[in-house]
């Protein structure tokens, strides 16, 4: 079995690079979560089975207040970029899924949830915490519905790795792995119902930056950010982040607040910024 994602609190970073700095200021716990749900009108599925119970969730459909703590940062693992990304119900995925169990029952997951290999719980590398999906095995044909709460399988080929109630339900707790589909079906413990009429659901990032600048001098960064300051209109903020390169320390200057991607590439766009990039905070 796999080195389990519940690590991953030790690699996570922004978006251009694997960062250096100490585990404190990694931490993606220490921050709220940067994305929120449209469309409060989908319907709860408040009885979800573990093992042989039913659990009726609490917290507004939320299995847990930890997933108050999931995070949408871009990470490093392995030397490789993820970035998480919205997803739409209806969306859909299909690979290779696996399972992991007993040797991670009562760790910590990637949202700071404790594995219950019991729970209809998965990991994905990018689809929000929270997210429901529809597993559908396409060997055999079963399919279960289960909750993102943790990140991966980092193996090259897999999408998703399942807990063992869920790789029981589609039939590889024996076998290892399959051929799947992932479907979006809801987010936060609840299932949309296209009967019901309503629109569709979706999550969307929010807290995009740019990076306009990094200087070893910080009387320059200082200039830079009083420069954007004047640019920039009250819903956004200059920030400048120490960051420490293979050339040493630069202090980076980072105009943060946009509300999605293309509000932050229009910024750039707009002020023709040479060698900005946009970063999610």
């Amino acid at each position: 079995m796999k080195i389990r994602y519940f690590l991953l609190i030790a690699v996570l970073f922004f978006i251009n690079g694997c960062s250096t700095g100490s585990l404190s200021s990694l931490n993606p716990f220490s921050s709220s979560t940067p994305y929120y749900i449209e469309g409060e009108d989908i319907e709860p599925d408040t009885t979800v089975r573990s093992g042989n119970k039913p659990i009726r969730y609490k917290n507004g459909g939320y299995t847990s207040p930890a997933r108050f703590k999931a995070t949408m940062k871009t990470y490093c693992v392995g030397g490789k970029v993820y970035n998480p990304t919205y997803v739409s119900v209806g969306d859909t995925m299909t690979g290779i899924a696996s399972w992991y169990g007993p040797n991670f029952h009562g760790l910590q997951t990637s949202n700071g949830e404790t594995y219950n290999m019991y729970d209809k719980t998965v990991a994905h590398k990018t689809w929000p915490m929270d997210t429901m999906v529809k597993i559908t095995n396409l060997d055999n044909g079963k399919s279960t519905i289960a909750r993102i709460n943790d990140r991966g399988p980092f193996v090259p080929g897999r999408i998703v790795d399942c807990s063992y109630a869920v790789a029981k339900d589609i039939g590889i707790d024996k076998k290892g792995t399959c051929r799947v589909k992932l479907e979006v079906v809801g987010f936060a413990g609840k299932i949309y119902h296209a009967s019901s009429g309503k629109p569709k659901p979706r999550v969307k990032l929010t807290n995009f930056g740019v990076q306009v600048g990094a200087f070893a001098v910080m009387a320059n960064a200082e200039n830079a950010k009083k420069k954007y300051e004047s640019l920039i209109c009250s819903k956004l903020r200059v920030e400048i982040k120490p960051r420490e390169t293979h050339k040493g320390k630069l202090n980076t200057v980072v105009v943060m607040g946009f509300g999605s991607r293309d509000e932050a590439q229009d910024f750039i766009d707009n002020n023709n910024i040479p060698g900005a990039f946009i970063l999610r905070n």
